[in-house]
């Protein structure tokens, strides 16, 4: 049920530079939607009232996960109280790939001075970190596949690297929950030898997990990810949204595109993990922009949010009132490339004011 990571939210205190931050630096200049109303069926997390925000999804057209960008429009944004560290609870960095980490780190050295040292990861693969303008953690990763070339360095995002207190029962919870089951890699030692993260020199265990291969209309786009869990063996870690609302600074939520929603729900029930919010408890429609869905959200065993859509209907080109109806198609086919060049050609972003 599920095809792949979404995307991976964002808050921000300013969206429109970090949207523009996103398209200069990472490409992230197609839009599929925007929306600026009433996030009405969130209140578990934004203090039991409906809060006015700001939000786009934007999509890197090489291939990968896209950002969710949010705003709170009326509520002043509250940054964490204290400089999020390695070890802490919580989505500490998305992943970024590129197609040749070298060349990437010397394009995006050159106008962003947040760019720490080339290394290699455990299995040989060239990375390196990068911080965005307030402070987020992106991990850009060497990988070769590309979904529409548009020769670029950059692609989209690539999965995450998680804080977690139990890595026993947080490696349960990702496999039967959401199929990463397959451990690609388990280390201990110093985090990161560079100096470039806060606590980087604290002992972790390090867990890589892979997933088998998903499928589903956007399962091409989206491509394999991969999900890293970190235990601070030596530092009690804090929880990066204690205290705040989601849609407040840093990254909100991993989110997965599924189908059979209802099924979904249900799974995870029977798994212990019952929906904390549903969109559409009763069979109704949730829009966003000019699309439409159902979203839905559960918690992991530290209280990372973990988001869940399921897609009806996405505009192609909107002008022609040309939207994709995906009720009406196989949910296992995947989508052409000619329906993401047309919404490259309608929809891509260039920064501005």
């Amino acid at each position: 049920m599920i095809t792949g990571i979404q995307q991976i939210g964002v808050g921000t205190a300013d969206f429109r530079k970090s949207w523009n931050w996103f398209i200069e630096m990472f490409g992230a200049d197609v839009k599929i939607l925007e929306d600026d109303t009433v996030a009405e069926r969130m209140l578990p997390y934004t203090g039991g009232r409906a809060q006015k925000r700001h939000a786009c999804i934007a999509v890197n057209l090489q291939g990968g996960s896209g950002y969710e960008i949010w705003q709170f429009s009326e509520r002043k944004p509250q940054p964490c109280p204290f400089e999020v560290s390695v070890g802490d609870l919580g989505i500490l960095a998305a992943r970024l790939k590129c197609r040749d980490a070298a060349a990437f780190h010397r394009e995006l050295s050159a106008k962003w001075k947040d760019c720490g040292p080339l290394g290699t990861l455990a299995d040989g693969t060239p990375f390196f970190w990068v911080k965005d303008l307030y402070g987020n953690w992106f991990q850009a990763v060497e990988r070769k596949d590309v979904f529409i070339d548009e020769k670029r360095n950059a692609g989209g995002l690539t999965g995450a690297v998680i804080g977690v207190s139990d890595m026993e029962r947080s490696l349960r919870f990702y496999a039967d929950i959401l199929g990463y089951d397959r451990v690609l890699s388990d280390t201990e030692g110093p985090f990161d030898g560079s100096g470039f993260l806060p606590g980087g020199e604290r002992r972790c265990r390090r867990v890589l997990l892979g997933h088998a291969p998903f499928t589903g209309a956007f399962a091409d786009l989206f491509g394999p990810s991969t999900l890293e869990l970190v235990q601070a063996l030596d530092y009690t870690p804090r929880k990066v949204f204690e205290g705040r609302f989601w849609g407040d600074p840093g990254f909100i939520q991993v989110c997965f595109d599924v189908t059979q929603m209802d099924e979904f729900k249900a799974f995870c029930a029977a798994k212990g993990h019952p929906f904390t919010v549903d969109s559409c408890p009763d069979g109704e429609r949730f829009d966003m922009g000019d699309a439409s869905g159902r979203f839905s959200y559960i918690e992991d065993p530290d209280g990372t949010l973990l988001e869940f859509v399921e897609t009806y209907k996405i505009p192609v080109v909107k002008k022609l009132g040309w939207f994709i109806d995906m009720e009406k198609r196989d949910p296992s086919k995947p989508l052409p490339k000619f329906l993401f060049r047309m919404m490259g050609l309608v929809s891509r972003q260039k920064p501005r004011p």
